[in-house]
């Protein structure tokens, strides 16, 4: 029968249904198919709803508030208390640490230390519950590492080698490498929404290399300038996007990902590096480090740019008083401090995420990829803290 020729009230209950199932299949539309042992994506229009501010998985109960330091040049670790702002510990690792890597599972942080040309590089395990280090890991040129968004495998990036070594995420066991042979400088990534590829950053040939996730195999490569230096790399909230920082463009790509073409470009300051969505995922703090050197000057011309991910515009920007080099780090649990290392001043910076007010705490030799625990999430894909 005709809608139209049913009674009053029926009509009425029947549009209700009608509209309860166009949008029942609307969140089935928009819904995100991952790959198999990935986590669900719980909002497609915010991948990071899950890393809200004070979001904390249990599986980081017990963790100390610190803030981790690598110092590429003194070959050790400073662990600052945020509640004090002060060093309350130190320790020795491997030659060159370059990141402090959460585990997927939340349960290590990893320090890379890539030994810079040498053949010792290793990876020392740190227990968040007591802050102290165990024993280092024999592991080659462990540049940066990342995960799979299965928590399968370790993805330890080696930079000299222009190569990713998946490895078992627990004891590092080698269990097969991936060869990008275009990619000079292989640094840093970023996932898909559906963890079906990764793209990553190739410092020293001003492209990009896309990675199938389930396959295990290089898609291509995508040229961003051939004088840039891309640095960093964090996709928008929505999937869409990714956003890659370029040290001497002095702004960041806009790459769609799935058709792996640049389509736009935002200029912010000089020496673009890293990149940390706010808690909230609305806002990018891009540190930008003062200098388009691989090894600047002190008291460079450093500062945050906020770009707002909605308009894709800068619409803060902060600069050091004084000059300095805002490198790499992460937000605090609250998100209301952004952490970075001051990598050519020897010292940290917290920084205000209301206000933009900096402070400065000293540290070792070339402070690196540092990174902030606890931090929330469900799980790390690796990096300082590319938690989802």
């Amino acid at each position: 029968m005709p809608i139209h020729f049913l009674r009053r009230s029926t009509r009425v209950s029947v549009a209700i249904a009608l509209v309860a199932a166009w949008f029942a299949g609307a969140a089935s539309a928009a819904s995100v198919t991952t790959i198999p042992g990935m986590p669900s994506v719980t909002n497609p229009a915010n991948l990071y709803s899950e890393a809200g501010a004070s979001h904390l998985s249990p599986a980081v109960a017990g963790a100390l508030t610190r803030v981790y330091v690598p110092n590429l040049r003194s070959d050790d670790v400073d662990v600052i208390d945020p509640a004090t702002d002060k060093v309350v510990d130190k320790f020795p690792v491997g030659r060159s640490p370059q990141h402090i890597v959460p585990s997927w599972d939340l349960k290590t942080l990893w320090v890379t230390n890539n030994a810079e040309g040498r053949t010792d590089g290793s990876l020392t395990p740190i227990d968040p519950k007591t802050g102290k280090p165990g024993k280092a890991v024999m592991v080659d040129d462990p540049y940066n590492m990342y995960f799979t968004p299965d928590g399968k495998y370790a993805i330890v990036v080696a930079e000299a080698h222009e190569r990713l070594d998946f490895r078992d995420p627990h004891t590092m066991a080698l269990k097969f490498s991936v060869n990008a042979p275009e990619c000079k400088g292989i640094n840093h990534a970023d996932f898909s929404i559906d963890g079906k590829y990764a793209i990553f950053t190739c410092e020293f040939g001003g492209k990009l290399v896309k990675v199938d996730m389930t396959n295990y195999k290089v898609l291509g490569y995508l040229t961003l300038d051939k004088h840039g230096m891309p640095q960093d790399i964090r996709i928008s909230p929505d999937g869409k996007l990714f956003y890659v920082a370029d040290m001497i463009a002095d702004g960041v790509h806009l790459v769609d990902g799935n058709t792996f073409t640049k389509i736009g470009f935002i200029k912010t300051g000089v020496g673009t590096h890293g990149l940390y969505p706010s808690r909230d995922g609305t806002k990018l703090y891009v540190a930008n480090r003062g200098s388009n050197l691989v090894h600047g000057p002190h008291h460079g011309k450093g500062s945050i740019s906020v770009v707002d991910f909605a308009t894709r515009k800068v619409v803060a920007n902060w600069p050091i008083p004084g000059g300095g080099s805002f490198d790499m780090g992460n937000v605090s649990v609250d998100g209301r401090t952004l952490w970075l290392s001051g990598r050519f001043d020897d010292v940290v910076y917290s920084i205000d995420t209301t206000t933009g007010v900096v402070k400065s705490i000293p540290v070792d030799m070339e402070p690196h990829g540092l990174t902030v625990w606890p931090q929330p999430g469900r799980y790390s894909l690796g990096h300082t803290g590319n938690m989802r």
